[in-house]
């Protein structure tokens, strides 16, 4: 009659708690955690995908994902689980490309140091393989000289003292920075075609936004932030370590180098066989 009344089963009622199991433990875990340990006292902020990655291509070994996962989980080296937040504004737009070369997103972002200063980074990023070809590190607001400046570093380092033959779209946002006359001359003068994002869509740059996010979280937040002068420093080796040792999941978990260079090994492939 009670079970009937709270509309449970009987054998939910009668049924004995019995404690949890212990989980699954391997005899070579404390090998697997001393490597991770050994991989995450620099790179903190690494989930278990970009882990097993790493640790396989350090060590030479071949564990299985899920084993990793398991592990980091068991010895509590797991990141705590994000949940996304749903916005009821849907974009339909797509901001990734599939050749290099053919957009480039472009934003700014602010480190706030420790003694008060703020470094303002502006950055160009290649929407198909991650790369960050150049940026420009100032201890004061960024102005339209910086990404005039930051477009012709850009330019060169992509195609050296040519141009594009086709031009290639320069995405960013509506600031003034990026939409003075002065800015969108040089953009041209470099075969780049400037497009801006819809007011009010952060979404259409997209791209910029989760290279931003990726930043803080992998090289700020574990950088010295003392002052301007020290994180202006260290930018560029953060740069260099993005570009050519940090996995990236949209790119089969190889580097913006690695990717690129198999893009271009594609390209003269096919253009031999031509």
């Amino acid at each position: 009659m009670i079970c009937r009344t709270l509309g449970i089963a009987r054998a939910t009622a009668y049924r004995q708690d019995r404690p949890r199991p212990r989980r699954y433990r391997s005899r070579e875990d404390d090998v697997v955690v001393a490597q991770l340990r050994q991989m995450l006292r620099e790179r903190g902020s690494y989930g278990y995908r970009r882990a097993h990655w790493i640790v396989n291509r350090t060590f030479g070994t071949s564990y299985n994902r899920k084993r990793i996962q398991r592990v980091m989980r068991l010895y509590g080296l797991a990141l705590p689980v994000r949940g996304r937040r749903r916005r009821g504004r849907r974009h339909d737009g797509q901001v990734e490309c599939v050749i290099p070369n053919l957009r480039w997103c472009s934003d700014v972002l602010e480190i706030a140091c420790w003694n008060g200063e703020v470094v303002h980074l502006a950055f160009a990023l290649d929407c198909c393989d991650r790369e960050v070809p150049a940026h420009v590190a100032t201890s004061h607001p960024t102005s339209g000289a910086e990404i005039r400046q930051l477009i012709r570093s850009a330019v060169f380092a992509r195609f050296g003292t040519a141009k594009p033959e086709i031009p290639v779209e320069w995405l960013s946002d509506n600031e003034g920075i990026y939409t003075a006359l002065e800015t969108v001359i040089e953009a041209e003068r470099h075969h780049l075609a400037p497009i801006t994002t819809p007011v009010a869509s952060p979404e259409s740059n997209g791209m910029a936004e989760a290279f931003v996010n990726t930043f803080k979280r992998d090289y700020v937040a574990g950088g010295d932030l003392s002052s301007a002068a020290r994180v202006i420093e260290q930018i560029s080796g953060w740069i260099v370590d993005y570009n050519t040792f940090a996995p990236h999941s949209a790119l089969g978990m190889k580097t913006p180098g690695e990717f690129r260079r198999e893009q271009q090994t594609v390209a003269d492939t096919g253009c031999l066989t031509k």
